[in-house]
């Protein structure tokens, strides 16, 4: 699936971001895009099964479980992209506390955001490309 790259980027990203410091504003976002890694592994491997094995993984049920994993997923990493997208202007616009505070690394959260709404954007496209096939099985 397309969007593994990129919801490995930005998980890396924030890894790097934090740079050991564990941050609770942003947990939401690295508990998002953990669990959509996770899954995003689970379908490559058991797409790697289907093509060694030679079946085929277009059944209506199989197709319908992947419509509401893309659904979950794609609410969920939405919210926490507006959420985090939400505290990191508070906190470097309105508060200015990225200027006072020069250890937070403010520009590598923006960026982080800005990957994840990327994702969740894909997300949103794959879940369309899967009504297709649906519809098509």
């Amino acid at each position: 699936h397309n969007y593994l790259i990129l919801t490995v980027h930005v998980a890396y990203v924030f890894l790097c971001a934090f740079s050991g410091n564990i941050c609770l504003w942003f947990s939401y976002l690295i508990a998002s895009m953990g669990l959509q890694v996770l899954w995003s592994f689970g379908l490559a491997c058991l797409d790697a099964y289907a093509l060694r094995r030679k079946r085929d993984l277009q059944n209506p049920v199989m197709v319908s479980l992947f419509i509401v994993r893309d659904w979950v997923t794609a609410m969920l990493t939405l919210a926490a992209a507006s959420s985090s997208a939400g505290v990191i202007v508070l906190y470097a616009r309105d508060l200015d506390i990225c200027k006072v505070k020069n250890h937070l690394p403010c520009s590598k959260f923006e960026i982080s955001i800005v990957l994840a709404f990327i994702t969740w954007l894909l997300i949103a496209i794959s879940s369309h490309v899967m009504f297709w096939i649906l519809a098509a099985v």
